[in-house]
């Protein structure tokens, strides 16, 4: 079993949408539960509440676009405080197709964002060196794309929410 999780084993859904069959394990990483979903509704296989950022964190952060890169640093370091969670995505990962299920508007500047480009970014073996940072593509349900660069090996860093990919 390769120990590499490749980006089409980690997709992103809002809490707000329908599950489907081809969601695999779908896992809610938020603290709270979303508002107005029933838990039958969400077919949520797991809830993973220790994974999504603390209070205090995403209180600072309220989902202001501005707040993003550093929101993203501080979410890194929240993210590595729990790695038994962490091991425990990345055990499904490798298993099969993981949904991170989260219930934020914003779907290009929350922590479900963050929390798959360390997922993925956490499999790289080397440390990039700076000419040639690993650069990660995530593309959210609507098909919009952000783009991550790990500067060192776990750390991936929010390089654009809105960038041009060729």
């Amino acid at each position: 079993m390769s120990k590499r999780i490749t980006a089409d084993r980690v997709k992103l859904k809002r809490a707000f949408e329908p599950a489907a069959a081809g969601d695999g394990t779908r896992i809610l990483i938020d603290r709270l539960w979303p508002r107005g979903v029933k838990k039958v509704d969400a077919a949520i296989d797991e809830w993973i509440k220790d994974m999504a950022p603390s209070t205090a964190l995403r209180k600072w952060f309220g989902h202001d676009p501005t707040r993003w890169q550093d929101f993203c640093s501080r979410y890194d370091v929240e993210i590595q405080k729990h790695p038994e969670q962490l091991d425990r995505l990345r055990a499904l990962a490798r298993r099969g197709l993981i949904t991170l299920v989260y219930s934020a508007h914003d779907e290009l500047h929350n922590d479900a964002v963050v929390l798959r480009a360390f997922l993925l970014g956490r499999q790289t073996k080397r440390k990039p060196t700076p000419a040639k940072a690993a650069t990660t593509k995530i593309t959210n349900s609507m098909g919009t794309a952000c783009r991550f660069e790990a500067r060192e090996v776990g750390a991936p860093h929010c390089v654009d929410s809105h960038g041009d990919f060729e």
